[in-house]
């Protein structure tokens, strides 16, 4: 766990805090209660990441977290402190980590979870204190709703996130696999994790929907390291191609065992987009895989709350991260921050020697993000809180000597409302 508090940077968007205030001398509270910050005291957000499992992506994320707040500067003369707690991506995780934020009445916004499992139950204990949260990482379409209407069983009112629906992932693979590469019959794997279940499955309804067959949907452990099992159905099913959407330690093992024994040879494979990462990059047994990945947008982008483009935040991250992202999270983390931060700022009012924030207030005004402009792109909530950019692409990975995930060329991009399941 750590805590940081930032001030902000000096900028040219900055207005001055007197011209700014609302000065109430009765604040009156909605039906989710309120929370006072006394005059020179931070704005408490908290970040629910898995610092212990995805090691990969939590610090990256992080980073951009940290930078979007610095950007971002005062509100109301405020600074705004960060703490991260570790949701160690399990549902046990997620509903600990939930219920120390739930308790601390200072806390006024979550960026997070990492990890859908950890959502599944993070988010009704959130939900029932009041509180908003938004995660750059989350995709399983339990947590929102499967894009046509019908809610997901574990939507939870104060639930949002920057990053795609799985169901989105799911077509464009789907429709590469099917109609850009012509494969016909197609495996894939999950370890019963909410990510992980939710798009393989969904995969699988959507290229069966395109006319091939899934013969086998496989399901490893979290923590296996022993794929044999695994790899023999994929050799009895003898499929064109594999989707692999596991997370990083278990396709490290998947993909390195797979080469070792000859097990896929000539078979096509496709790794989600949480195996999009410097360390599987690095492996030789990666090189001819393709992945699947957030669309980068356009390095020209700029975010609206802080002024900056996608070009000026990369720069700014590399060298507070010492590097280039290893992962291709770090500008949902940035954009997720400052829909939160802009929220904030939206709904505030100065009441006597206090800020008050509203947390009904705080939730209307996230329901309501329209055009938001970010690095990633324009971003616009819909009603069970998917606010991404709805677009996926797909990397080739060519050269293990290249681990930089946004180097990889990108072969294919889509949206899902251009890959309906062919009639």
């Amino acid at each position: 766990m750590r805590n940081v508090i930032y001030g902000g940077r000096a900028s040219v968007l900055a207005i001055a805090v007197s011209a700014i205030l609302v000065c109430s001398n009765a604040f009156a509270a909605g039906p989710l209660g309120k929370v006072e910050i006394e005059r020179g005291e931070p704005i408490e957000i908290r970040a629910l990441l898995s610092e212990s499992v995805v090691t990969a992506i939590s610090p990256l994320i992080g980073t951009a977290i940290e930078l979007a707040i610095e950007d971002f500067g005062l509100i109301h003369g405020h600074p705004v402190s960060i703490e991260t707690l570790d949701e160690k991506c399990s549902g046990e995780g997620g509903r600990a980590t939930a219920e120390v934020v739930a308790a601390d009445a200072r806390v006024v916004g979550v960026i997070g979870t990492l990890c859908s499992g950890a959502a599944v139950e993070a988010s009704p204990i959130l939900s029932a204190a009041g509180l908003s949260m938004i995660s750059p990482a989350n995709t399983s379409p339990r947590l929102t709703s499967d894009l046509a209407g019908i809610v997901g069983p574990d939507h939870h009112e104060g639930y949002y996130r920057v990053t795609d629906n799985d169901l989105i992932e799911a077509s464009v693979v789907a429709h590469f696999s099917y109609e850009e590469l012509g494969l016909r019959t197609m495996g894939t794997v999950h370890d019963g994790d909410a990510y992980t279940s939710a798009i393989a499955n969904a995969f699988a309804v959507e290229f069966r929907a395109h006319g091939g067959e899934v013969p086998v949907i496989a399901r490893v452990e979290k923590g296996q390291t022993d794929m044999a099992a695994v790899l023999a159905k994929f050799a009895a099913a003898a499929p064109d191609g594999v989707f692999i959407p596991l997370f990083p330690a278990e396709a490290t093992f998947l993909f390195q065992q797979a080469a070792r024994l000859d097990a896929m040879d000539g078979v096509t494979t496709i790794g989600g987009a949480a195996t999009l990462t410097t360390a599987i990059l690095e492996l030789p047994e990666s090189e001819g895989l393709h992945f699947t990945a957030p669309d980068p947008g356009d390095r020209g982008n700029t975010n609206q709350a802080t002024g900056r483009s996608a070009a000026d935040v990369l720069t700014a991250f590399e060298a507070a991260f010492g590097g280039p992202p290893t992962s291709s999270y770090w500008a949902q983390g940035y954009d997720a921050t400052t829909l939160l931060l802009s929220a904030i700022k939206q709904v505030a009012v100065v009441d006597g020697e206090m800020l008050s924030i509203d947390r009904a207030a705080l939730r209307d005004a996230l329901d309501g993000t329209t055009d938001f402009q970010g690095i990633l792109g324009t971003l616009t909530c819909d009603d069970f809180g998917d606010c991404g950019i709805g677009r996926r692409v797909i990397r080739l990975h060519e050269d293990s000597s290249v681990p930089d995930p946004s180097l990889l060329p990108i072969v294919y991009s889509g949206a899902r409302a251009s890959h309906a399941p062919q009639e």
